[in-house]
C-alpha cells in the first residue's frame, strides 16, 4: 500500500471533491446565481465586516498634468480602517466616462499602478510585467483608480519598510477573527465604487470595470462575482482550479477561504459574473497558476456563459510569458467587448 504524505493526502481531498453548488443542467440560472452569491458572501465572512456609516471621503490633493488630472483621496470602509486611492481622469474626454479600478497583487503597493517606482525592483515590476495599470488605462481612454489593497503598500508595510510584508500574518489574524482577507478586499472595492459614483459626476455608472494581477486578480474575480455594478472584470494570473494552484504549492494565506472547495471552484465563481463581461488573462509559463488548471477553470466558465446565453461576453487571453499582466494582448479585447 502506497503511503501518502499529509500534504498529498490533503491535496487529494480537494482534487476528488466536486463542489456541491456546481451548476446542474436544467437549473434556473438566475436562482442558481442568487443561491451561490449568498453562500459565497457567507464563506467570505462578509457578515462579520461592518461597513462604516460614514466613509469620511477626503480629497488630499488635485494635480493637473498634461494628459490627465490626478486626485488622491482616502476613504473609510470600516470604522477605524482608512485606505488611500489615486484616480487619474484623462483630458479631452467627454462625460460620462468609463471607469476602471485597478488592484496590484503582492507588491510594494498601488504606486506601481500609477507608474511611480519607490522601492528597489519596482521599476522592474512595471517594465517587465505591464503592472502600471492606471498609466495604460488612461491612455486607453478610461478614468482609472488605483486602490491600496489590504496588507499591501501604505496599509501593509510597517513605517514604509517594504521588506516587512504582513499579508500572511494579517490574513491569519483575519481567519481567527471570523473574517477573510478576500472578503475585506471585496468590501474595499465596493466602498470605492460607492464613493467614486457619489463624489464625481463624470463617471458612467454603466461602465465600471475592475482589473488586477495575481492577488489583485483574485480579488477582482470575487468582487465581480458579488458586486453586480461591475460591468467587466479582467482578472490576470489568478483564475485556476484550486487543486492546480493554491492547493498545489505555497501561496499567501490571503488566497484561502475556509471550506470554499466544498461549494465552489474558481470556474463556478466566474459564472456568477455572467451575463456581465469577463476577460480571463493568464501566462503560458505561469508556474503558480499553471495553464492546465486555467483551461479547466475557464472551460467551466465558458459552459456557464453559454447557459446564460452570452458566450460572446467571456474571453481568455493567454500571454507567452509567466506570472504578469499582458497589456498589449488584453486591451484590444476590452475595446472589442465593450465598444469603448
Amino acid at each position: 500500500m502506497m503511503k501518502l504524505l499529509s500534504w498529498e493526502y490533503a491535496r487529494n481531498i480537494i482534487r476528488d471533491t466536486t463542489p456541491s453548488l456546481r451548476y446542474k443542467e436544467g437549473e434556473d440560472f438566475s436562482l442558481w446565481q442568487k443561491r451561490c452569491r449568498e453562500k459565497l458572501s457567507e464563506l467570505l465572512c462578509l457578515g462579520n465586516i461592518k461597513r462604516a456609516e460614514d466613509d469620511k471621503f477626503t480629497v488630499e490633493y488635485v494635480k493637473e498634468e498634461a494628459d490627465f488630472t490626478e486626485y488622491r483621496f482616502t476613504l473609510q470602509s470600516e470604522e477605524g480602517y482608512t485606505f488611500p486611492a489615486v484616480m487619474r481622469v484623462p483630458k479631452g474626454k467627454k462625460a460620462p466616462m468609463p471607469l476602471i479600478i485597478t488592484l496590484q497583487g503582492h507588491s510594494t503597493g498601488m504606486h506601481i499602478s500609477i507608474g511611480k517606482p519607490i522601492y528597489p525592483k519596482d521599476e522592474e515590476s512595471i517594465n517587465s510585467g505591464d503592472r502600471d495599470f492606471v498609466v495604460r488605462a488612461v491612455k486607453e481612454g478610461y478614468v482609472a483608480v488605483a486602490i491600496e489593497q489590504r496588507n499591501f503598500g501604505e496599509v501593509g508595510y510597517k513605517e514604509g519598510d517594504y521588506t516587512v510584508n504582513r499579508c500572511h500574518m494579517e490574513s491569519m489574524n483575519a481567519i481567527i477573527s471570523g473574517r477573510t482577507t478576500i472578503g475585506e478586499r471585496v468590501t474595499d472595492v465596493s466602498c470605492t465604487i460607492d464613493a467614486v459614483l457619489r463624489e464625481f459626476d463624470f463617471i458612467d455608472e454603466e461602465k465600471i470595470m475592475l482589473m488586477g494581477n495575481s492577488g489583485g486578480g483574485t480579488a477582482t474575480l470575487y468582487a465581480a462575482a458579488l458586486d453586480e455594478r461591475i460591468s467587466l472584470a479582467m482578472p490576470s494570473c489568478a483564475v485556476c482550479t484550486y487543486k492546480d494552484s493554491i492547493a498545489a504549492m505555497p501561496h499567501c494565506v490571503c488566497n484561502f477561504v475556509p471550506n470554499i472547495a466544498n461549494y465552489f471552484d474558481m470556474g463556478d465563481i466566474g459564472g456568477l459574473i455572467a451575463p456581465r463581461k469577463l476577460i480571463v488573462v493568464n501566462g503560458k509559463e505561469d508556474d503558480i497558476f499553471p495553464e492546465a488548471g486555467v483551461l479547466e477553470a475557464y472551460s467551466e466558465i465558458e459552459r456557464l456563459y453559454r447557459v446564460a446565453g452570452v458566450p460572446e461576453n467571456v474571453a481568455l487571453v493567454t500571454g507567452d510569458g509567466g506570472h504578469r499582466f499582458y497589456a498589449d494582448d488584453s486591451w484590444p479585447v476590452v475595446h472589442k467587448m465593450t465598444g469603448v
